[in-house]
């Protein structure tokens, strides 16, 4: 019976390997918060508008992504809270969690998202909380 080593480089190319999807990935982020952040959506012309408040006048979970992500990639945490807090916190989210997706797939690992329903009517329930309350007379301070 025969032994075969393992090829060094096929052990490296299946690490690289591991590693094309989520670098893909972050190249897709980064890129679109590059481009947020190089065009203003607080400036007119440059977005479309949400179409929740351009026909109802009711602000969205999402409204004020956008500028979020635009004070965010200029540094500034205060404007991006503002404009969008759950934005911000999916934002930090994220790159807490590719990390742990590289790290696993750099070890070989797999990366397993698997939330219980309670954790995503949890994440539901707050979403509607914050709309809610963001669309009341003494929400005005959650307004983009």
């Amino acid at each position: 019976m025969r032994t075969v080593k393992p090829d060094s480089r096929s052990v490296t190319t299946t690490a690289l390997g591991r590693l094309a999807v989520p670098a893909g990935i972050l190249a897709a982020v980064a890129g679109a918060f590059a481009y947020v952040g190089a065009v203003d959506p607080n400036e007119p012309g440059h977005y479309p508008a949400c179409p929740l408040l351009r026909h109802t006048g009711l602000y969205c979970p999402g409204c004020g992504g956008l500028r979020s992500a635009h004070a965010f990639v200029h540094g500034d945490l205060r404007t991006a809270l503002h404009d969008n807090a759950p934005a911000v916190v999916a934002y930090l989210g994220f790159a807490v969690m590719w990390t742990v997706w590289v790290v696993r797939a750099a070890r070989g690992r797999p990366v397993r998202l698997d939330p219980t329903s309670v954790q995503l009517w949890t994440l539901g329930a707050l979403l509607l909380v914050f709309t809610v309350v963001r669309n009341l007379p003494f929400g005005g301070w959650l307004h983009p």
